[in-house]
């Protein structure tokens, strides 16, 4: 196993903020760490990144004890936290060189991680002119630099445009074919964008652990669609195996289907008929989202 944590309980003054945790996470996987705000997710990330220690329980990294071989664990870990802490006067590149000579890499590993997070372009500027999407992908060049067997990402998404999420979430799911990764978010569309499994804490304690194909064999599904003009329910009625239709917002609608299929194809074949244009098509876990609002509420 990569990660192995076995009843991790953290006091602060007295008061838990992880309470008797235990889960194992094989490799290659990337799992979801989904919970609402203070649940004890960063903490959890900070005790496996040797950062801070338990007050009870064990964990290990890639066979490591995050308490007693501490530099084991740094050595097989790439961490992202939630705040990126960046040199933002140095160039993305001159940032990346100082790393590695910290971690005592080759500096052709560099041109690596550049090529894989997609930097090439920015490699020649200043981190501090760099939008939040590319500071982010210096922070995951920087977590990769050793090649680390796992990486842990704490809200890797928070505060991207749209466009950057979807680049940071190919990037992940990229990485995620060869490397264990471990990832926090209190957003579930990015668990069902990029995991394999989520693992959904509430008040410091674990209260679902599921396979996201398990959430998927729930026989229902929503289509979330955009289109550049109002549609009259009636018509959105008519796609197959629809159970319902809701108009959120302007030309928004939520589709409700009784099915596991993905049901994106007939929709946007329904706006090709209908010589609509599409400004957004995603689908949404309902079997997910009424777990998580069930067991955090």
């Amino acid at each position: 196993m990569s990660i192995e944590v076995f009843n991790i309980s953290k006091l602060y003054n007295g008061q838990k903020a992880l309470n008797d945790i235990s889960f194992s996470i094989d490799n290659p996987e990337i799992v979801g760490f989904l919970g609402p705000n203070g649940a004890g997710k960063s903490t959890m990330m900070k005790i496996l990144t040797t950062y801070i220690n338990s007050t009870n329980g064990e964990a290990k990294v890639n066979g490591f004890n995050v308490e007693t071989e501490k530099k084991e664990v740094q050595q097989s870990v790439g961490y992202l936290p939630e705040h990126n802490p960046l040199y933002t006067d140095l160039y993305v590149r001159e940032y990346l060189s100082f790393n590695a000579n910290v971690y005592g890499v080759s500096k052709s590993r560099i041109d690596e991680v550049i090529e894989m997070t997609g930097l090439k372009s920015e490699a020649h500027k200043k981190i501090e002119q760099l939008s939040k999407g590319y500071r982010q992908r210096v922070g995951l060049a920087n977590a990769l630099l050793h090649n680390p067997e796992v990486l842990i990402l704490d809200e890797p998404t928070t505060g991207l445009d749209p466009n950057q999420l979807v680049e940071i979430r190919t990037l992940i799911r990229n990485i995620g074919k060869e490397k264990t990764i471990f990832l926090s978010t209190h957003i579930m569309q990015e668990v069902e964008a990029m995991c394999d499994r989520v693992i959904i804490i509430n008040k410091g304690e674990i209260v679902a652990n599921k396979k996201l194909e398990d959430l998927r064999e729930g026989q229902e599904q929503i289509v979330i669609v955009e289109f550049d003009y109002r549609v009259e329910d009636a018509f959105l009625l008519k796609l197959p195996k629809v159970s319902s239709v809701k108009n959120t917002h302007d030309f928004i609608y939520e589709i409700t289907f009784s099915t596991k299929e993905d049901m994106r194809s007939h929709v946007f074949d329904f706006a090709h008929d209908n010589e609509l244009k599409i400004l957004q098509l995603n689908q949404k876990n309902a079997s997910l989202e009424s777990l998580f609002r069930a067991l955090t509420n």
